[in-house]
């Protein structure tokens, strides 16, 4: 049985799945657009949910369109948004917020107060300037939603990027990997 690999392309507009032979080669595509929400000025939002279906649908369109079969596949690559990041219920795998999308301005102040902090202090060689573009900011902007810090702390929460969300739900909330880096002295 020829085997192949599923690429999940889950992109700031819309989510695709391809499928590619051993020889590299595209066997099969499929792609769905997801709602884009705007809920201020400056802010970005997507739902996690409609994420999450409009890529398990390009899946199971492409294995249709293809005829090829899910025990075929030998691997699985994802490709995504990388700093859009979502906070989820472990228990229940529901969202707690909309996830908030690379584009986004809301913690642009946090970032703008923590630069200032390290002028006044010492700038560090080597380190990423902080900005509203980074995922670690928008982790330390859920915190300013009721409850969130509090259920974070017993353990409730899950966070990640786009990657992070699709792999707990392929996994059926088996795995979580935390792909930002949880460094403080990083951005902020």
């Amino acid at each position: 049985m020829e085997k192949y690999i599923l690429a999940l392309d889950q992109g700031t507009t819309s989510s695709r799945a391809l499928i590619f032979n051993k020889k590299g080669e595209i066997v099969g595509i499929s792609q769905e657009e997801f709602r884009q929400i705007f809920p201020k000025p400056g802010w970005v939002e997507h739902d996690p949910m409609e994420i999450w279906n409009s890529q398990l649908n390009t899946a199971l369109a492409v294995f249709e369109k293809t005829g090829i079969k899910a025990s075929q596949i030998a691997a699985i690559g994802i490709t995504n948004q990388r700093e859009t990041t979502v906070l989820w219920d472990k228990r229940s795998g529901q969202p707690v917020h909309n996830a908030i999308v690379w584009q986004d301005r809301r913690t642009a102040g946090i970032c703008d107060a923590i630069t200032v902090r390290k002028s006044r202090h010492h700038q560090r060689k080597n380190r990423t300037r902080c900005d509203a573009y980074f995922s670690e900011p928008r982790f330390n902007g859920f915190w300013t939603m009721s409850r969130v810090y509090e259920r974070a702390e017993n353990g409730e929460l899950c966070f990640g990027t786009i990657d992070s969300w699709l792999v707990w739900n392929l996994s059926k909330g088996k795995s979580h990997l935390l792909t930002v880096p949880m460094l403080p002295e990083r951005c902020c």
